[in-house]
């Protein structure tokens, strides 16, 4: 019984700390930049898209707002496909053990 209460405990800590650093990585945000400042992506550390911005001279001025809101949706799926690989990989590290959703904050 010790065994299971000291189990229980560090899988405590463990999602104590998982919480911890999935917050900090909400705060932390970079930048990507392309094209000598010609493109730029602001996202969060945890693949947050927060902006995009394209320079006119890329494009016909009309049309620049609506490839911005495209890249930014296209940014969106490819973050959701990193999560689930992210998700595939914990289970591969976890040795297959089933976990209940949400337990590490994802």
């Amino acid at each position: 019984m010790a065994d299971f209460l000291g189990m229980m405990k560090q899988a405590a800590q463990l999602q104590s700390k998982m919480q911890a650093m999935q917050d900090e990585l909400g705060n932390v945000e970079v930048e990507g930049i392309s094209g000598g400042g010609l493109v730029t992506v602001r996202m969060t550390a945890k693949m947050d898209v927060k902006g995009v911005k394209i320079d006119p001279s890329l494009m016909k001025p009309e049309e620049h707002e609506v490839l911005e809101d495209l890249l930014v949706t296209a940014f969106g799926d490819a973050r959701r496909k990193a999560e689930a690989a992210m998700q595939e990989k914990m289970q591969s590290l976890t040795g297959g053990l089933s976990l209940p959703p949400g337990l590490f904050g994802q």
